[in-house]
């Protein structure tokens, strides 16, 4: 089996210590539990940060490495980690580059978000979300090297590593299950694994260490489960922090569904562009710029005083500047647009008293008067109620775990001595301590970059040392091994034998046999290929992303009054940009999860499909289950 890095999880940071890996010369085995790539790092809405970048220079904003550092450092208060937030912040600028130049991503709009002193989450002009654009890159290259280069890049989905192996303090490799066969894999290991802030299982780690959160809905993927910390604890790694559970101030209740247990998250670049928080009184209550946790906690000062539910509302100008966010939550039924008038009767309360609030709001923005909740950037004024605006109902919601594996600088995994095991890795959410007792907006995507980045870097050096020290007793060995043969019927020709060696025949068919699963078990696919008659169980059936070229839309013509019959999550049907497609079978394969296209069921979702998705999503993966076109449109995929 060739020397390989084995790195567990396919979210932002697992892709990109892939990436790095393979960058570097090193092979790579990239595991996912999942049929599907990205993790919860899709769904990251407001952007990267990053200090001192080329965008920030361009746009001179006058932000520094140390400023960055210190606003970290206050965040993450008494928990805060000098050595780890000084990677986090000191890489800032070279993780956002590296996105820019090796992936070609667009990463030139830059907003504040709560709790910074400067402007420095970068997202793209495209019309989609930030983690969405910079992780489907990321999977679209490690496709087409899984494609290309089979013997140094393997991907393998649905493989649920349950054992971390090692030898005394040496982690030795990965044991997973794939339908239901054992194979064990050795290397070094990057364990990128996630967060579990969506664990309600048996062994709950929320239920363990935050039982007071256990009952709020969550932003996170149903695989959020705290796989990594279960599987780190039991060898003997360290955990750290894990009662630090970020709760988001503003999920998005569904009018609809009030009580979904999982909810999407009301973007901070809501808030970062003007975005007031509104009680039942139509009464501002908190700086809406504060840290994640401080917003949280007044929100729930609100609710014991009677003054829920709680609105987030948008003037005109800060709609205009986060259209494609107003029209995202809008299409999913969970933002409305309204007059002033309507806004008063929304809330239930006077005119007079929200003409008040947005009057003292102005005067405070212009520094007539001080804001009694101390808020100090004021962005996309004055409100009028004259206005209009875009409002969404919001209560907090489980989002992100600070808690995790402790690291040190170099992502090496440290025992619960405080000393690192060698050849074991831990990066992104997984990561204990990076963020302290709260996480900066724009921070987890960087948190992601920067240290799988790290860990990357760390597991290749592990690795090419590794070799290099085991070449001269390999050579050695191999002398051992060599027979030299003179055959004296033919003058000057000697042959050379090479032996096995004592015991080689056996491992080296164990470690045959698990390389020839792994190449059985190998997919060059991101995301599940949705066929009518494929089994998602197994991804060895549809393992293999369609070609583009041969992508034909059926004949049949339906009607949207037709589409719109299919509306039950028995029976699915949705439209997307001319084409109908019967997601039925395949809800729970969609890697935004199932809620993503109930919110959609028997409509046509175009606009918020363009949002998140490029076309050529649909001819690569769901090719088979688009059973015909829009009577009246015509089809629009690019691809």
């Amino acid at each position: 089996m060739p020397p390989r890095v084995i790195v567990v999880g396919a979210g932002l940071s697992g892709l990109s210590a892939a990436h790095t890996i393979y960058l570097a010369g090193g092979n790579v085995a990239l595991l996912d539990k999942n049929n599907f790539m990205g993790g919860n790092s899709t769904k990251a809405t407001s952007g990267i940060n990053g200090a001192l970048t080329q965008t920030q220079t361009e746009e001179k904003i006058g932000d520094s490495v140390k400023q960055f550092y210190e606003d970290t450092l206050k965040s993450a208060r008494d928990k805060a980690r000098p050595d780890l937030i000084k990677v986090l912040t000191y890489k800032s600028a070279a993780a956002v580059e590296w996105l820019q130049e090796v992936f070609n991503l667009d990463l030139t709009l830059v907003s504040r978000l709560g709790g910074h002193s400067f402007p420095r989450t970068h997202r793209g002009h495209d019309a989609k979300f930030p983690g969405m654009a910079i992780t489907y890159a990321l999977m679209q290259r490690f496709e087409e090297l899984a494609e290309k280069e089979p013997e140094r890049v393997q991907l393998i989905k649905k493989a649920k590593v349950h054992t971390i192996n090692k030898d005394g303090n040496t982690v030795t490799g990965v044991t997973y299950s794939f339908n239901g066969e054992d194979t064990t894999v050795e290397g070094p290991v990057i364990l990128a694994t996630g967060g579990y802030a969506a664990d309600f299982s048996e062994t709950s780690l929320l239920k363990k260490w935050r039982p007071d959160t256990f009952d709020l809905s969550t932003t996170n993927g149903a695989h959020a489960t705290g796989d990594g910390h279960k599987m780190l604890a039991a060898i003997g790694a360290n955990e750290i922090d894990m009662d630090k559970v970020q709760v988001h101030p503003t999920g998005l209740v569904d009018p609809k569904d009030p009580t979904a247990k999982t909810k999407f998250l009301a973007a901070e670049a809501l808030r970062g562009e003007g975005g007031l928080l509104l009680n039942s009184k139509g009464h501002r209550f908190t700086d809406e710029l504060e840290h994640r946790d401080y917003v949280s906690q007044k929100l729930w000062d609100e609710k014991a005083a009677n003054q829920w539910p709680i609105r987030l509302v948008l003037n005109s100008k800060a709609s205009k500047v986060l259209d494609f966010h107003t029209r995202h939550y809008s299409g999913r039924g969970l933002m409305k647009k309204m007059t002033g008038k309507e806004l008063v009767q929304d809330i239930g309360c006077s005119e007079q008293d929200l003409a008040q609030t947005f009057k003292d709001y102005n005067s405070y923005a212009d520094g007539k008067e001080k804001d009694p909740f101390g808020k100090k950037y004021y962005h996309n004024g004055p409100f009028d109620i004259n206005d209009t605006f875009h409002v969404a109902l919001m209560e907090p919601v489980l989002h992100f775990t600070m808690g995790g594996i402790e690291i040190n600088d170099q992502s090496q995994c440290l025992n619960n001595q405080g000393k690192p095991f060698d050849g074991l890795f831990v990066c992104g959410e997984l990561a204990g301590g990076v963020h302290g007792a709260n996480r900066l907006g724009g921070s987890s995507l960087l948190g992601c970059v920067v240290y799988g980045r790290v860990a990357g870097d760390s597991a290749c050096k592990y690795l090419f040392q590794k070799v290099l020290n085991g070449s001269s007793s390999v050579a050695a060995q191999r002398l051992g091994q060599i027979s030299l043969h003179i055959d004296p019927a033919q003058p000057g020709k000697v042959s050379v034998e090479w032996s096995q060696g004592v015991g080689a025949g056996a491992s080296s068919a164990a470690s045959d046999s698990a390389e020839a699963r792994m190449r059985q078990q190998s997919q060059t696919s991101a995301g599940p290929v949705m066929t009518q008659n494929g089994d998602s169980s197994d991804p060895a059936k549809v393992s293999a992303p369609n070609s583009l070229k041969d992508f034909k839309v059926p004949d049949d013509e339906y009607s949207l009054e037709e589409v719109a019959k299919h509306n039950t999550k028995e029976d699915l049907w949705i439209a997307v940009k001319g084409v109908v497609m019967n997601v039925t079978d395949w809800v729970e394969e969609h890697p935004g999860g199932p809620q993503a296209l109930f919110s959609h069921m028997g409509k046509d979702a175009s606009e918020e499909f363009e949002m998140l998705h490029d076309d050529e999503v649909i001819p690569k993966y769901a090719a088979g289950i688009v059973i015909g076109r829009v009577k009246g449109q015509e089809v629009r995929l690019e691809y």
